[in-house]
């Protein structure tokens, strides 16, 4: 049977097991290749689930934005993202395309909140990526990357060593020991006298990439977890801490669903991907007992916030979105990932 017919019976079969096993209306859910561009805006997100603004004061001229391959809640404040969302997984980084540089204004955020090529020209600050561009595997989504929406003041050293680094690692996971990693990245301002550039960006006093990877397995744990927090300057440090110590500082629940047991947990995370082993689990650092997690969020207030992330339109039924037990397990609407991973590989393979 020649290639082409093997994938065609490939993709039937494909399509009728998920049919028959999960209902023809969860085909979409399961299988990326199909779904509405709703549908891949909530896929970036963990259990579908967006990081959720605690303080109000955070709330103020925000703008849900969803790009190709990662989700932004933009802060007009600021004029920087607040959090920027990625599910980074084999399939999409298995596809390498050549850095083209195309730096833009966002036209999606209104004038007065919009940050400017201008504001970043001689500030001393790079224009720093948060979803990085090495993350990206077409042009659409590497276009969308090099939105200034996508981007905060970085301290040069911070920006072209340490997050560098940090980025690399997080990929390696992903490509050296085929894992599944929900990636929340973003600004820390934590000094009541904020530096500003051009006309009113926030220079952040910190930036922080909040890591969760499923189905890492090390000794009783399931799942790893753990945040890397650097200082937005040139001292090269960098330090991996809970979810909740990041919560408390930046008052955002990162990942709504998980439970405050969970984002407790620290694991070893490497600092550079030359520390990724292939076929070894990332291994238990310690749990935080002190931090202030977030506070949970009402199931009412996370559906809303899901359908800013879709097309008018669309038809989604948020409330069909996956929760997490407070014993930490995924309910049974959510497609275990041992299933997407299959299927992924599937559609690549049926791609190709």
């Amino acid at each position: 049977m020649k290639t082409s017919g093997i994938k065609i019976l490939l993709g039937g079969i494909v399509s009728i097991v998920v049919a028959f096993v999960f209902g023809q209306d969860k085909i979409a859910q399961y299988i990326p290749a199909v779904q509405s561009k709703s549908s891949t805006c909530l896929g970036e997100f963990y259990q579908q689930q967006p990081p959720y603004l605690n303080r109000e004061s955070l709330q103020k001229h925000t703008y849900p934005l969803c790009f190709d391959g990662f989700n932004v809640m933009y802060s007009g404040v600021s004029k920087t993202p607040l959090w920027v969302a990625e599910h980074l997984y084999p399939a999409r980084l298995s596809q390498k395309i050549k850095r083209e540089d195309s730096f833009h204004e966002e036209l999606k955020v209104s004038s007065q909140h919009r940050a400017l090529l201008s504001d970043y020209r001689g500030s001393g600050y790079d224009r720093g990526h948060m979803a990085p561009n090495g993350d990206m595997s077409t042009k659409s989504s590497q276009a969308d990357s090099f939105s200034l929406a996508n981007m905060v003041p970085q301290a040069p050293k911070n920006n072209q060593q340490v997050w560098r680094e940090l980025e690399e690692a997080t990929r390696a996971i992903v490509t050296k020991q085929k894992q599944d990693v929900y990636v929340v990245t973003g600004p820390v301002f934590a000094s009541k006298k904020l530096k500003t550039i051009g006309k009113g960006v926030l220079v952040p006093t910190a930036v922080y990439k909040a890591i969760y990877i499923p189905n890492n397995k090390s000794g009783s744990h399931k799942g790893a977890i753990g945040v890397y927090y650097a200082p937005n300057n040139n001292s090269l440090q960098v330090q991996v801490i809970s979810v909740c110590k990041l919560e408390e500082l930046t008052g955002i629940n990162i990942f709504s669903t998980l439970s405050e047991d969970v984002k407790r947990n620290v694991y070893q995370l490497p600092l550079n991907a030359r520390q990724v082993k292939v076929n070894q689990s990332i291994d238990y650092a310690f749990w935080d007992g002190e931090s202030q997690c977030a506070q949970p969020v009402a199931s009412d207030d996370l559906q809303a916030l899901q359908r800013k992330f879709q097309p008018k339109g669309s038809g989604t039924n948020s409330s069909s979105a996956t929760t997490e037990s407070s014993s930490g397990q995924q309910s049974s609407e959510q497609p275990p990932e041992v299933i997407q991973s299959l299927l992924r590989y599937l559609l690549k393979y049926l791609a190709g």
